[in-house]
C-alpha cells in the first residue's frame, strides 16, 4: 500500500502475466487490507498459491531471526482461502520491487492526472478499475504481451475461490426485530423486512455497519451513535409513516383518504381537545357525497387554517363558497416621499380672534 493525496493506494501484481491490480481505501487498518485482498481474488477470478506482501505492522505478529510471523487474523484469511502468506526481505527492495514501481506508476498516471481526492472513494475507485481495464489490455514492456491476455493463461493455476468471503473486523450475529431493525453498540440499524425474525451477521469496518445475510451483503449503515438509529426508507419498500393516523372506521378512513389535509385535519383537532372527534368526522365524512371531494379539501384546508375543527364550522365554509374572505399576509409598509406644500398656523383657524361684540 501507499498514500498520495489523503487516498491510501493498495496495489497487486501477478508475477506472471504482470496483471494489475490498484483500489483505494481511506484506511490500511488489518481489516480493510483483507477486503481489497479479496476483491483482487475476485478480479483475478482465482487465488495464487502464495501471497507476497510487505512487512506491514497490521499483518506483521512479530521477527523471528529475520523471518516474520503473520498475525492470527492474517493466519485465519489465508486458511479461508487457501494461500501461504509471505513477506519480502528487509531492505531489499528488489524482493517487492514489482509492486514499489506500480505504485510509482499508479500515482503518476492516475492519482495526479485525475485529481483523485480522499472526499469521493467511490469516485476514485471507479477511475482506479477504468485505468486497470487500459492498462492490462495494453502490451506489458517487460514480459512484451498483453497482461489480460496472459492472466487467461494464468488462471488455471489459480485455486478457485471459496463460496463465501470471509468476516472482516468485528463480527456479531443479530435477530432482526419486528420493526426490521437490529441493534449494535445501543444503536439501532434497519435491514429489509423480508428478514424479520431472521438472523443476521453484523460487520464493524471502520466506521461502516455492515449487515450480511448468508455472506451477503443486505444493508451497510454508517455507525451511529448510541441511543441514535440509522434507518432507511429503502428497507421498507418506500417512505414510511411517521406517527401518522391509522383509521380504522368508515368515516375515519373517508377523511384520511383525503390526503395530507384529512390527515393534517385530524391530528389537529385532537391536538386542539376535540371530545367528540369521532361523530365530528362522521359527519364531515357525509359533506364529501354531497359537495364534492375538492370542495371539501378546500375547506378543511381553510378550517386548518384559522384553527376551527367542528363539523359545523367545515360546513359554514363550504356554505359562503367563493364568497369566504381569503387570509392573505401583511406586505410591506408604503413608504414614500410627500411633496412639500404651503402651510398655516393653527392660530389662524382661532374662532374668537379678540373681536368686540
Amino acid at each position: 500500500m501507499g498514500r498520495e493525496a489523503g487516498l491510501h493506494i493498495f496495489c497487486a501484481v501477478l508475477a506472471f502475466s504482470r496483471f494489475r491490480f490498484v483500489r483505494f481505501a481511506t484506511d490500511e487498518k488489518a481489516a480493510t487490507t483483507f477486503e481489497m485482498l479479496a476483491r483482487c481474488f475476485e478480479a483475478l477470478g482465482g487465488v495464487p498459491k502464495m501471497v507476497l506482501a510487505d512487512r506491514m505492522g497490521r499483518l506483521k505478529a512479530g521477527i523471528v531471526a529475520n523471518v516474520v510471523v503473520p498475525t492470527a487474523s492474517y493466519v485465519r484469511f489465508a486458511s479461508h482461502y487457501g494461500f501461504r502468506p509471505d513477506f519480502c526481505q528487509g531492505y531489499d527492495p528488489e524482493s517487492k520491487g514489482i509492486v514499489e514501481h506500480l505504485v510509482g506508476y499508479a500515482k503518476l498516471d492516475l492519482v495526479v492526472p485525475k485529481e483523485l481526492r480522499a472526499g469521493d472513494l467511490g469516485v476514485a475507485n471507479e477511475a482506479a478499475r477504468g485505468w486497470c481495464d487500459e492498462v492490462n489490455s495494453e502490451r506489458h514492456s517487460e514480459t512484451c504481451a498483453v497482461p489480460s491476455e496472459r492472466l487467461e493463461a494464468e488462471r488455471p493455476l489459480l485455486a478457485p475461490l471459496p463460496s463465501l468471503r470471509p468476516s472482516f473486523g468485528r463480527s456479531v450475529s443479530r435477530k432482526v426485530d419486528k420493526l426490521s431493525c437490529v441493534r449494535f453498540g445501543s444503536a439501532r440499524y434497519s435491514v429489509p423486512t423480508k428478514l424479520i425474525g431472521r438472523e443476521v451477521e453484523l460487520q464493524v469496518i471502520g466506521t461502516e455497519v455492515r449487515v450480511l445475510h448468508f455472506g451477503e451483503v443486505v444493508a451497510s449503515h454508517d455507525l451511529a451513535a448510541p441511543g441514535e438509529a440509522s434507518v432507511k426508507d429503502e428497507h421498507y419498500g418506500g417512505p414510511r409513516r411517521r406517527g401518522g393516523p391509522r383509521p380504522r372506521t368508515a368515516a375515519e378512513k373517508a377523511i384520511c383518504n383525503l390526503g395530507e389535509v384529512g390527515e393534517a385535519f385530524i391530528k389537529g383537532a385532537a391536538a386542539a381537545g376535540v371530545a367528540k372527534l369521532g361523530s365530528e368526522l362522521e359527519e364531515l365524512a357525509g359533506l364529501e357525497v354531497a359537495h364534492g371531494r375538492e370542495a371539501l379539501v378546500g375547506a378543511l384546508a381553510r378550517a386548518l387554517e384559522f384553527s376551527r375543527f367542528r363539523a359545523g364550522d367545515v360546513r359554514s365554509i363550504l356554505a359562503a363558497g367563493a364568497g369566504a374572505p381569503r387570509l392573505a399576509r401583511a406586505g410591506q409598509a408604503l413608504v414614500i416621499d410627500l411633496p412639500k406644500v404651503p402651510t398655516r398656523p393653527i392660530s389662524d383657524y382661532a374662532t374668537d380672534r379678540g373681536e368686540a361684540s
